[in-house]
Formats: C-alpha cells, structure tokens, sequence
C-alpha cells in the first residue's frame, strides 16, 4: 500500500504527512492484527512517499480485528459470512485420505478388491508384479505399519468396513425419466470399495446411453450422450475430492439427457468454476495418489481438461457447476449434442492439420465463437490459431471463428453476422439511415448497426464528418446528426 501518490496514471508523487511516527503506527497494527506489517518512508523530491508491506494472511486463518472477521463487498468492509470463514478454515485441514482410520486392520480390506489393485499397479509398473500384495499396499502408503489409511478403506474396503469405519464414502446412484419426477426409476447405493463397484456403476449408466448418430457426406460416426471416459473422469474427481469430514453421500443422477453428480463439500481451497481446467488442488492427496498408480487417474491433473475437450469436440455444451455452493459441488454432463457444425469443424481441422487441438485451444475457440472474454490463462493459444487460420481479427479486439470454417459447415451467415459488415458497407448504412431520417441522435444510430459499440460507431461518423458527409447540431446526448456538411442543407 502506497501513500503520497495520485490514484490514477500516470501516477505523480504529491506527497503525505500521515503517520509521522511509523515505529508506532507499525506497533499499533502488530497489537491490533497480530500480523507483522513492514513500513518505510521514501524521500522524493516531490514530496514524502510511504509505502506498507502488508504480507498475506497466514494460510488457514483469518484475521480477527476487535473480534470480528471482515471482507470486501464492493467498496464496503462486511462480516465474513459462514461460507467464505469454512473456506478459509479448510485451507489448513490436512489430507483426511492419508490418515490413519482408528480400529481399521488390513483383514478388513477386500481380497478381490487388493488383488484388482495389485494387477492394475502391475500394468503400470513392471517392478510390481514381483511385489506382494501387501508390499504393493506399503508401498502406495494406503497400509502404513500394519494399521490401514482411510485412502485404503474409500478404494479397497469391504461393505462390512465402510459401514463400521466410513459410512459416508456410498456413492448413491439414480435414474428419471424427466425432471419433473420427484420419484426415481431406479435405485442402487454402493458402500464399499471403490475398486469393487467403479465398473458397475458404469453398466448402469451406460444400458440407457443412448446415441446420436452424426452424419457429414459418407461418413457416420455415434456419439452416446454420456462419454465413457469423461463420465468415469467425473465419477473419479467426485470420489477424490470430496470432503470426506461430511457425512453426505455422492450422488450420480441420470436423466435422459444429462448426468448429475453432487459431492460433499464445496471446491477445494484455490479452485473455482473459472480456473479448474488451469488449476490442480487435490483435497485427498493420498487418495489422488493411489488412483494414479492404478492408471484410474492422471496426477498431473484434475481430469477437467479431459472432461471438457470431450465435451466440445462432441458438440455438447461444457462442464456446468451451476447448483455448486460452499457445501457441495455439482457437475452436471450435458447428453445433447447442440453444435453439429462445430462437430465438423474439430474433426476437420484433426484431418487437416494431422493433430487434435489441445485444451487450451479449445477454450481459446470456445469463448470466441460464444463471444466470451478469453481467459487470461490460454491466451498465448490466440496467436496460434490465428496462425492456422481458426480465428480470424475483425477489429483491434474483435476475434470470430474464420469464415472458411462457416462456410465448411454450411454457415456463411453466421460469419457476416458475428464479424460485422466491412468497414465501408457501416459507413453507407449510417449514411443511408441519416438520408431518411436526418436529425437522429447517437443512440439511435447504434441500433442501425448493433454489432459495434457506441464508441465505435462515433468513429465511423467522425470519419463521415472529416469527408464532409455528415455533421452534428448540438453536443453529447443532445446532439443530432444529419447528412452533408453544415449549412449543406
């Protein structure tokens, strides 16, 4: 925090006689926040310069000022509200999969469910298979010294163990018809292992998986509503990252045409809707671990990524977290394909170039095409689409998908539409509108061109004027334009 300079650019010093005494100014905020706040004072030819170091708050913690916590709400300092401390309490909780379950022993995990560990940990490591079973367990850290993790119990444990140690690790699943119906069609909890039933709940949702046949010239290729792998992605992410300190099952809801799937507890510390494809924060790492060594998993990630590259190169609309809160987190997979031509359009750049896009090229195009802000995080993928010709700039900042691609999928339409008219076909319509209805006021003349800004088209009737096209009586929202140059009329 600086004082002694102006707030807005380009910023000058002008100087602050605040705080003369910062030794005890600094003494004062140590009592008050319990926080270690450095200050110093600046010597500036044009005045007294004081800048504050003020550090993050310790993680896990917030800070206590007379006894109440505060955060921002726009301009205004407001009371912390229940969700927002739960958060930050949470950033200090250790890892509850790498804990040891008191009472739990080794006999207690299931036989088929350790031997289907032990086979999938070989598959992937070739050093495994001469391990014992037990020593494969040791060697994930699921078993430490004989006493067994609660990581162990969520992937190998019997019914009889989950129900004595860990009832909340049921995975719930349910079928409707509709949305209207409150009544399922059908039912199945599984309380125990997860390497003992993944594969069942998968059969489940996959005998009503219906498909969509997609058809471009000789070719036909079946899309199923719910991906097998995204949806196992999905499943996985909902087991690995849970708050297993709540006592609320996992849901998997099928409908028709998307899959509901609601964890307890909400996003863990550091993750949003906005930057999950970009961030990786696993609330049970152990847990996170183990999947990995079986291959059910990549460590590197969250399995967002793949669950939204699935979803757009399928023509489906992405991942939804709409109905996620502070106590639960609901992902919702959407079975619809709504986008054919965008189907196409993935498929025809895969044969063109020789490669798929990647995730972030993905999201980069995804955004363009919905006109949507690109985020700041896949923006170095814009200079590579324009490269190859995906993406194509209308303006300083204006970027719509390229018109080869809206004729390929039978959409030219669609690109005059999104790119605006050329700049002299704006020009002649504003012109043509003044003609007929000479006296028109700014707003007015925007609507004659709805795909620009007001700022925008202010320049297309400045460039007018300078030609001696047009000129305006009055100024600001008062002013109304007409066609010709001044006293042309």
């Amino acid at each position: 925090m600086v004082l002694g300079v102006t707030d807005r650019r380009p910023r000058r010093v002008v100087g602050s006689q605040a705080f003369l005494d910062l030794g005890a100014v600094c003494g004062r905020l140590l009592d008050k926040l319990r926080l270690r706040i450095e200050a110093r004072e600046l010597v500036h030819p044009d005045g007294r310069v004081l800048v504050f170091a003020v550090p993050s708050r310790p993680i896990g913690m917030p800070i206590a000022v007379d006894g109440a916590y505060h955060m921002r709400s726009g301009e205004s300092l407001v009371s912390m509200t229940p969700d927002q401390l739960k958060k930050v309490f949470d950033e200090g909780v250790p890892d509850y999969s790498s804990a040891i379950c008191p009472g739990a022993t080794p006999t207690e995990l299931s036989p088929v469910a350790v031997g289907r560990f032990h086979e999938l940990v070989a598959r992937r490591r070739a050093d495994a298979k001469a391990h014992s079973q037990a020593q494969v367990l040791e060697d994930a850290e699921l078993v430490v010294g004989k006493k067994v993790t609660n990581a162990a119990l969520i992937l190998l444990g019997t019914a009889q163990a989950l129900r004595r140690h860990l009832p909340q690790g049921e995975v719930v699943f349910e079928y409707r018809h509709n949305d209207g119906e409150v009544a399922f069609a059908e039912r199945a909890e599984y309380r125990e292992g997860f390497l003992l039933f993944h594969d069942l709940l998968w059969s489940q949702i996959s005998k009503r998986n219906t498909i969509y046949q997609y058809v471009d010239g000789l070719f036909r290729r079946d899309i199923p509503s719910f991906n097998e792998r995204a949806t196992r992605e999905a499943i996985l992410n909902a087991i690995c990252h849970r708050d297993y300190r709540l006592q609320g099952s996992v849901f998997v809801r099928q409908f028709p045409t998307r899959l509901e799937i609601l964890s307890p507890g909400g996003f863990p510390p550091g993750i949003t809707p906005e930057n999950i494809l970009f961030r990786q924060s696993p609330r049970n790492r152990r847990l996170a671990e183990a999947l990995s060594r079986c291959g059910l998993v990549e460590r590197s990630g969250q399995g967002a990524d793949l669950m939204f590259t699935a979803a757009v190169q399928e023509g489906k609309q992405p991942l939804d977290f709409a109905g996620s809160d502070a106590f639960q987190v609901q992902l919702t997979l959407h079975g619809s394909v709504q986008d054919e031509g965008f189907v196409r359009l993935v498929e025809h750049v895969a044969q063109e170039s020789g490669r798929s896009l990647s995730t972030y090229e993905l999201v980069v195009l995804e955004a363009v095409r919905h006109e949507r802000k690109i985020p700041q995080a896949v923006q170095g993928s814009v200079a590579k689409l324009l490269d190859q010709g995906l993406i194509e700039r209308t303006g300083k900042r204006r970027l719509v998908v390229a018109r080869k691609y809206h004729r390929l999928v039978g959409r030219p339409a669609d690109y005059t539409r999104r790119a605006g008219l050329e700049r002299p076909t704006q020009k002649e319509l504003l012109l043509k509108h003044l003609r007929d209805n000479p006296g028109t006021p700014l707003a007015e003349l925007c609507e004659v061109l709805p795909n620009l800004t007001a700022k925008q088209v202010q320049t297309l009737l400045r460039e007018l004027r300078a030609g001696g096209q047009v000129h305006c009586v009055g100024r600001t929202k008062g002013g109304r334009w007409y066609p010709g140059a001044i006293g042309s009329n």
